[in-house]
């Protein structure tokens, strides 16, 4: 038996719409202001520094970037693998991936306080810097899911659709595993020059992708009162749960791998023990809140049952991919170079200490703007387009489900 999905628009003619249209403005506002104070006073008005030149927007664009690429999850599942459950939501999977990585992408511009340099970066390349990469791949994963979307969208498309799948598939790997060799091509910071970054930001995409995906869905189903089932809700949750544990994983060999290396005791000693901020973010943030305390929930065989419960366990994975990539940016560049191995560093210029940092007003603006700018986009594109199915009941997710049902309904009856 063959389903047949049906999708409509949102009719985004309520308060509660408007309101949520009117927060997400502001939010952009914030972060435009932001851009335009950052262009007249220059970055002395951040915390960044001459040590932290990557601050707090670049934590919110690395996020918005990398779950961008496991937004697509659901859509690759349906199409690459053929896991015909997750059709209905492969149209929603592609929307919210290409407008995090807009989000993404204009708090990095606008952080460059003269957005028009761009343009250099655009016309004059060093294929020798994994920023000029990054470039093309950036903004031809962004083409290349346009047409993706358009060939879901388009029914006499639709025949193109798992080929053009495939390529969104592997472009994404690309894409994540370039934005993970940011860090593991720096050699000059002992925090980052590990080829595992790699692996370790494609699993970390896949987790805070789905995260944000499944908040996505909830709230998107419950706001417009279509039916959502407890069957693809929990296929996802699981599945989640999976990613969480792979990060972990890496998490875990990434540090266990440092501290083998004799030479890099220093820097796992700063970040695991003696870091500050960096020691609790890691272990609090990252791990405890999280890792752990989402793993439990998701698992958990009562309480992952309740819709509350796994938004929390979103919104906790959401929060811990955060503090793990403040960790990782930030506490890599606040750890002193190590200028002359073997021998103690000190002058004038603060070589040889751990570098002062201390997110600004305006770098949370920043970055809270580019996230409404992602979320903005989906609002408006769900009220005009039909990336929303109309149902996801049970029965329409798996017709084999409701008979199976009534089966034992009527069991327990006639008992």
């Amino acid at each position: 038996m063959k389903l047949k999905t049906h999708f409509r628009e949102v009719e985004g003619t309520s308060k509660g719409y408007y309101g949520l249209l009117a927060l997400l403005v502001f939010g952009i506002g914030l972060g435009l202001l932001a851009a335009a104070l950052k262009s007249t006073y220059g970055h002395h008005i951040t915390g960044m520094n001459n040590h932290v030149v990557w601050g707090l927007p670049h934590v919110f664009a690395i996020f918005l970037i990398v779950a961008a690429s496991g937004a697509l999850n659901v859509a690759s599942i349906a199409s690459v693998f053929g896991r015909k459950a997750y059709k209905p939501l492969a149209p929603l999977s592609g929307l919210l991936a290409i407008t995090l990585l807009a989000g993404g992408l204009a708090i990095l511009v606008l952080d460059l306080g003269r957005p028009d340099r761009l343009i250099v970066a655009m016309t004059y390349y060093n294929f020798k810097s994994i920023f000029a990469w990054n470039i093309f791949l950036y903004t031809g994963f962004m083409a290349i899911v346009a047409v993706y979307l358009w060939f879901m969208l388009e029914r006499r498309m639709n025949a193109y659709t798992t080929p053009v799948g495939f390529v969104a598939f592997i472009w994404r790997l690309i894409l994540t595993t370039g934005t993970g060799s940011i860090f593991g091509f720096l050699v000059a910071r002992e925090a980052y020059d590990a080829a595992i970054l790699a692996p370790l930001f494609i699993a970390l995409s896949f987790s805070l992708g789905l995260a944000v995906f499944l908040l996505v869905v909830m709230a998107s189903f419950a706001w417009t009162d279509r039916p959502l089932g407890d069957l693809i809700l929990k296929r996802l949750k699981n599945l989640l749960g999976v990613f969480v544990a792979a990060v972990l994983y890496f998490v875990t060999v990434y540090h266990l791998t440092n501290l083998y290396a004799t030479r890099l005791h220093g820097v796992e000693a700063f970040i695991l023990l003696n870091g500050g901020i960096y020691t609790f973010l890691f272990w609090v943030g990252q791990i405890a809140l999280g890792s752990l305390l989402p793993l439990a929930l998701l698992f958990h065989p009562v309480w992952s049952r309740s819709r509350a419960v796994i938004g929390a366990a979103c919104g906790l994975i959401i929060l811990g991919g955060m503090a793990q990539l403040y960790v990782i940016i930030i506490g890599g560049q606040a750890y002193p170079l190590d200028l002359f191995p073997g021998h103690e560093a000190s002058s004038s210029f603060f070589d040889g200490v751990v570098a002062p940092y201390t997110p600004a007003a305006v770098e949370w603006m920043l970055g809270i703007g580019g996230v409404a700018l992602a979320l903005f986009m989906v609002a408006v594109a769900v009220k005009f387009l039909r990336f929303l199915p109309e149902s996801l009941a049970d029965d329409k997710v798996d017709p084999h489900h409701a008979p199976q049902q009534a089966t034992g309904e009527a069991t327990t009856a006639s008992a």
